[in-house]
């Protein structure tokens, strides 16, 4: 017998042929049968995979890693592991492949006791140093947010090893761990797509990094390392939430370049991005080149037309929408309240009757809210309560601000003791409506215990309670807050800087107060604004230094407006600076000659230095703008509901038994007056 290539082979007895044929032929039968199981897991026909798989005479390990896989890839994960549970049980050795399979099941499950059981396994074979076993065991305690363990799987295998290196990275950027991501990613040997591409997703996605996730794309775009399309997803959101437009047109001309311009989730991030900056020729232009338009695309255009009042388009492009769904119509909603079409709103409200879900109900209390008809959003609270739907953030956030525009505390506390049912209660953004409403409604202790209830509070949590000090002239804790705000590594905006200047305003804190305007712009980058300036000129004017006051509004980078100029009038009142005042008059006057303010304030000035004819020729001034002063207004809260009253004001419906009462209770009083004026003179 001679083989192909002429070697002549000793020939061998019968029965090791046959024994070889067998062998071979079984070898075959295991192979094609392999295959027909991923052909039918691949058709997502499991259960033909499974009889196959069961009717097996002989399983490699082959044949169990692809039964393995198959039901992981299609989200049937306990049923992998229970497969791979009896893989172990027969006593077949697990590979590599079977711990990667294994670990990404328990990862998804999520299963950590039997993900902890595979790791012990992992340690038992020997191949805990293999980099994909490794990355696996990463990635299932990443996903359970057992760091330690991951860390602990790091320490092992890190060494010389790139993708570790990344997966340890990406570890603790799903842990929000940024501080740790950042060391990681310092010692990285190599930094390679999925690197940069997780620190700045980590940045995009935290209060205050969207700035440090656009500063690490440039970094990466001066390193080797390509953007894919999860970079520029994360870059373009970025950019959208920023409303960096200039930037936003940049990356968009990358995203083209690299030929990303028609993935989907680049689509829906660049329509979000122009929506957010309101640049509707650029999101029209993205909208129309979208080959498939889904409900999202449809809703964040109908939005943007809303955003510059093109109402009419937001409209008819609802109309023209070929599927609509419920976030459609929610969005819908909200543009029609937006817009003061409340009865539109409504009538879609009730649409939807059957398929409401919390948006739809947030969206008509917000609605509600935003026309300033609060005790109506509270009632539509009161129904969505009893039907047990379940409340969001939002939800509270928004009824909290009604109970502050309406100063009602007792519905606030009401709405309190609710929340404190649910799991929102140190949820930073509710806790933060709360401090605020606590504030408006008076009561700053409560606004205090809410601020100490959030768990990690943000800016505007520490904003929102420094402005309730300054309401309630609480100066010294406002700047004892800002200071612990600043050594808690929470960086102040032109938000909280306004409130600490009201705070200073209050408390007659004119050197503080200048302090803050010049850290404003030296220590924080922060740029003054017009109500920044205001606060500035009051302090100086109300100190006497009217002169300083005045030259500060002239070296402001942005042109005064009439509550800047009325603040230095007022001041000039307060001092009598004739000089001063007339010419802040003149100039609020040339800004709007129906500018009320400035005639009173000049009037009682001329009273009050004896100049009655330039009085009397301002009183004849405003005798001919026929100006009218609004009346001043009373409230009350009676069982949950705030009642209004103004002088001569006739509409309540119980008009005319309040008044009964109050003329009883006068004629009481002036009866008892009287008879104690009778006692006094039968005394003397």
């Amino acid at each position: 017998m001679k083989s192909c290539s002429g070697w002549r082979w000793k020939q061998q007895p019968k029965h090791v042929y046959t024994t070889l044929r067998n062998l071979v032929t079984n070898s075959l039968d295991v192979t094609s049968t392999n295959m027909a199981i991923t052909t039918h897991s691949r058709n997502g026909q499991l259960f033909l995979a499974r009889k196959v798989f069961d009717e097996m005479p002989l399983r490699t390990v082959v044949s169990w890693n692809i039964m393995i896989s198959a039901y992981s890839k299609r989200g049937r994960y306990m049923e992998a592991l229970n497969v791979l549970s009896s893989m172990h049980f027969s006593r077949v050795k697990l590979n590599e492949t079977t711990f990667c399979s294994g670990l990404s099941a328990c990862a998804r499950s999520p299963s950590y006791y039997a993900g902890k059981q595979l790791h012990g396994l992992v340690l038992t074979s020997g191949l805990e140093n293999f980099e994909l076993v490794g990355s696996g065991l990463l990635y299932f305690y990443a996903r359970c947010d057992e760091i330690h363990e991951a860390r602990r799987v790091f320490d092992v295998l890190h060494l010389g090893n790139k993708l570790i290196w990344s997966l340890m990275l990406v570890c603790y950027v799903h842990c929000n761990l940024l501080d740790d991501a950042l060391k990681v990613f310092d010692k990285m040997p190599a930094r390679d797509t999925v690197a940069w591409t997780a620190l700045i997703s980590g940045f995009s996605k935290s209060d205050g990094g969207l700035e440090k996730a656009l500063e690490f794309f440039r970094l990466m775009r001066r390193s080797e390392a390509e953007p894919n399309e999860f970079t520029f997803d994360c870059v373009i959101r970025a950019c959208g939430r920023l409303t960096a437009l200039v930037e936003g047109r940049s990356v968009h001309g990358l995203v083209v370049k690299y030929g990303f311009e028609f993935e989907q989730s680049i689509t829906s991030a660049l329509m979000e991005l122009y929506c957010a900056c309101k640049a509707i020729v650029e999101a029209e232009s993205v909208f129309n080149s979208l080959i498939k338009k889904d409900s999202s695309t449809y809703n964040m255009l109908i939005k943007a037309y809303s955003l510059v009042n093109r109402y009419e388009d937001s409209v008819e492009l609802f109309v023209k929408m070929p599927h609509k769904v419920l976030a459609s119509f929610n969005t819908m909603i909200s543009v029609y309240a937006r817009n003061g079409d409340l009865d539109k709103a409504f009538e879609l409200f009730e649409v939807v009757k059957e398929k409401r879900d919390t948006v739809t109900w947030n969206s008509m209390i917000s609605g509600y809210i935003h026309n300033n008809q609060h005790e109506t959003a509270l009632n539509l609270y009161k129904t969505m309560h009893g039907l047990s739907v379940e409340r969001s953030r939002s939800t509270f956030s928004s009824l909290f601000h009604a109970c502050s525009c309406l100063g009602s505390l007792q519905m606030g506390q009401l709405l309190h003791a609710q929340l404190v049912k649910t799991p929102l209660t140190s949820n930073v953004y509710v806790g933060t409506s709360l401090v605020d409403m606590y504030s408006k409604c008076g009561s700053v202790i409560d606004a205090r215990l809410s601020f100490i209830s959030i768990v990690n509070p943000n800016v505007a949590a520490y904003t929102a309670l420094i402005n309730g000090y300054a309401h309630h002239g609480m100066c010294s804790e406002a700047i004892l807050l800002l200071e612990n705000m600043v050594n808690r590594g929470v960086k102040p905006n032109a938000v909280t800087f306004v409130a600490v200047l009201s705070a200073c305003a209050h408390a007659g804190w004119v050197n503080e107060g200048m302090k803050y305007i010049h850290q404003m712009k030296e220590i924080y980058n922060i740029t003054p604004t017009i109500e920044h300036f205001t606060y500035a000129v009051d302090l100086l004017g109300q100190s006497g230094r009217i002169q300083e006051a005045e030259e500060l509004i002239t070296k402001m980078p942005c042109e005064p407006d009439d509550i800047v100029l009325g603040a230095l009038l007022k001041s000039c009142w307060l001092w009598f600076d004739l000089e001063v005042g007339q010419r802040v008059a003149q100039k609020m006057v040339n800004m709007d000659p129906k500018l009320i303010s400035a005639y009173v304030i000049m009037s009682n000035m001329y009273s009050g230095t004896g100049r009655w004819k330039d009085k009397m020729e301002i009183r004849r001034v405003l005798t001919d703008l026929e100006v009218k002063k609004d009346p001043g207004c009373s409230w009350i809260e009676v069982n949950n509901e705030v009642l209004v009253f103004s002088v001569e004001d006739r509409s309540h419906p119980c008009y005319n038994m309040i008044f009964s009462v109050l003329r009883h209770l006068t004629v009481n009083i002036y009866s008892n007056m009287q008879l104690d004026s009778f006692s006094i003179f039968i005394d003397l």
